[in-house]
């Protein structure tokens, strides 16, 4: 009766009560349905303020359009990177299901907040005396600026917490011991983009043009009630969900694989007997052999080592006569910490395309405000711009998962059809191509300001707003090959035991994405007011920047990182390459 229980269970998963998982009553498609649902609603509440937010802070709060890019980079980059907080947790102490109930309790406190602010006078600075002019506009400050980042920030706290659970909760639902499990897995991952996109096509239309025409208060209101709204809808789903049981951080272990092997090379640098170097150099072409279990259902299980040339350093650390008790490590750990360490150059390489994608929600949205939105009859809000990639990505993910991977299956006669590497590989390549043109856009926009005399105007220039659509084309392509493309490497290629955190590194490139643009616009400005009359990207005239030379420049230091990403590309092996099987013990 055990046994057959035991077979009807999903090992090391359990349900929202931490009972075993069941199979054909929890995972599946169903389950990963509710995730994406939510993350329609998460993705909404999360992108009606920060594709506006450049604009609050510089028409509201009374920012430089610089510090105002400034403060959003930093807020999306922080929020982000706690995702990899929100990931840690999942892995370490709880599951990603109570990860997300209470990072979704701490995004809508900071969205309420930010909507008493918005909705209270005493909260917010007084009103310009002259919008073209500023000379009597007063920053936010004291309490007041308190308010803001107070807000900002637990909304931050609770993204984090969000990117970091919700992806890794719906992969966990599918079987990824059958080819249907893994088909089902990558499909999420696509229709994961498609459902971001979702929340972000209703959030830079209609709440945005709520926050333009009826208030921020407002709009900061629709936020909260859709991240409400988002949690009763996730528990309706807890009786279909298994979520994997957490077995300790993962930090933990990869700190005290890198302990042990720094400790035994010392020791073995330092003692006469060079039994350690001796036995530890023959993990690399051996096999550890285990059981593990329980009710008696024992497996024997043999890990496959890489060869020696890959990371030998940490070969050391694998328990030996000699060793420090407290850094025992086994042959299989030093491999996860060895699966990470080969993903790291991977996750490196993404980050100056989320750099080029941080200019969509600062410089893009400045540049768009300064020129004519008018569609037909219709005036379209600058922060609307990014519909345009948004209704692209909406109609590329369906048809890449049901129409371009099925294809190049049949071509290449492999599972994945394009590898990940080759997905991420492909919106590299598209983001050099956006920068190059937003750089040539942003000539014509100067140079049409320069010709009609509204250089120091605020007056919309005679050129359509359409021509920024462009920059937002490229990127947001680059984005979902390369954001879905991230999940999907990170999820499958990681060590189960890290997996919450890995796919973390998705969002974490996000932030670091972010911070890199934060560093690079203060650092230009830094080096060009020494070497010149002004900085390129100082003041409140944007029509006096030298943007396009900023774009010039983050088109080639695309092409340089795209360089980078095919070195390491090339030389990676997938995990399905490396041999590790499972076995009964006889």
């Amino acid at each position: 009766m055990d046994e057959a229980h035991k077979l009807n269970t999903w090992e090391g998963y359990v349900d929202w009560r931490n009972r075993p998982a069941v199979r054909g009553r929890h995972g599946g498609t169903l389950a990963a349905t509710f995730v994406l649902v939510v993350e329609v609603l998460e993705n909404l509440a999360f992108l009606a303020n920060a594709s506006n937010l450049v604009l609050y802070l510089s028409k509201f709060m009374h920012f430089s359009p610089s510090s105002s890019a400034n403060i959003v980079t930093n807020f999306m980059g922080t929020a982000f990177l706690l995702a990899l907080l929100g990931g840690f947790l999942a892995d370490a102490f709880l599951t990603t299901y109570y990860i997300y109930l209470i990072s979704a309790s701490i995004e809508f406190m900071g969205l309420l907040v930010l909507t008493i602010q918005a909705r209270v006078t005493s909260l917010k600075p007084p009103a310009c005396f002259s919008a073209s002019t500023r000379i009597s506009c007063e920053q936010v400050d004291g309490r007041k600026a308190v308010v803001l980042f107070a807000g900002l920030y637990l909304v931050a706290l609770g993204v984090g917490g969000i990117k970091g659970s919700l992806p890794p909760h719906g992969a966990e639902q599918f079987d990824e011991k059958t080819l249907q499990g893994r088909k089902q897995r990558s499909a999420f991952f696509n229709y994961y983009v498609f459902c971001l996109s979702c929340g972000a096509l209703i959030a830079v239309t209609l709440v945005v043009w709520v926050e333009d025409n009826k208030g921020w208060q407002w709009g900061f209101g629709v936020s909260t009630a859709t991240i409400l709204l988002s949690i009763p809808i996730f528990l309706v789903g807890s009786p279909v969900y298994r979520t994997k049981v957490p077995i300790g951080s993962p930090i933990t272990t990869i700190f005290k694989v890198l302990a042990a092997a720094a400790y035994n090379t010392y020791r073995f640098r330092n003692s006469s007997n060079s039994a350690i170097g001796m036995d530890t150099s023959r993990t690399s072409d051996t096999t550890e052999t285990r059981d593990q279990g329980e009710g008696g259902n024992t497996k024997r299980m043999e890990l496959c080592h890489t060869p020696a040339e890959s990371i030998r350093f940490l070969n050391r650390a694998v328990k030996n006569k000699t060793a420090n008790p407290m850094l025992e490590c086994t042959a299989e750990q030093v491999e996860e910490v060895k699966i990470v360490l080969r993903i790291l150059p991977i996750f490196v390489s993404t980050i100056m395309l989320n750099c080029c994608l941080a200019q969509l929600s600062t410089f893009s949205v400045q540049q768009a405000s300064t020129m004519n939105t008018d569609l037909g009859s219709l005036k379209v809000p600058p922060a609307s711009l990014p519909v345009f990639p948004v209704i692209f990505i909406m109609v590329l993910a369906p048809i890449y998962n049901h129409a371009i991977i099925p294809f190049a299956r049949r071509v290449t006669k492999s599972e994945m059809g394009i590898t990940h590497l080759q997905r991420i590989g492909t919106g590299l390549a598209l983001s050099v191509v956006a920068m190059a043109v937003a750089a040539l856009v942003e000539t014509k926009r100067k140079r049409v300001a320069a010709d009609s005399g509204l250089v120091n105007s605020t007056e919309p220039l005679p050129i359509t707003f359409l021509w920024i659509a462009l920059q937002y084309l490229f990127l947001g392509s680059a984005d979902v090959f390369t954001l879905a493309g991230m999940m999907e490497f990170f999820f499958t290629e990681a060590p189960k035991s890290m997996r919450s955190l890995a796919t973390s590194l998705s969002w974490a490139s996000l932030a670091m994405g972010y911070y890199l643009s934060s560093v690079l616009v203060s650092l230009i400005n830094t080096i060009t007011s020494r070497y010149g009359d002004t900085p390129w990207l100082f003041g409140s005239n944007l029509n006096k920047y030298h943007l396009e030379r900023f774009y010039w420049l983050m088109c080639v230091l695309s092409g340089l990182n795209m360089l980078h990403y095919l070195f390491w590309a090339n030389r990676y092996k997938y995990s399905s390459t490396r041999k590790s099987l499972s076995q009964p013990s006889s």
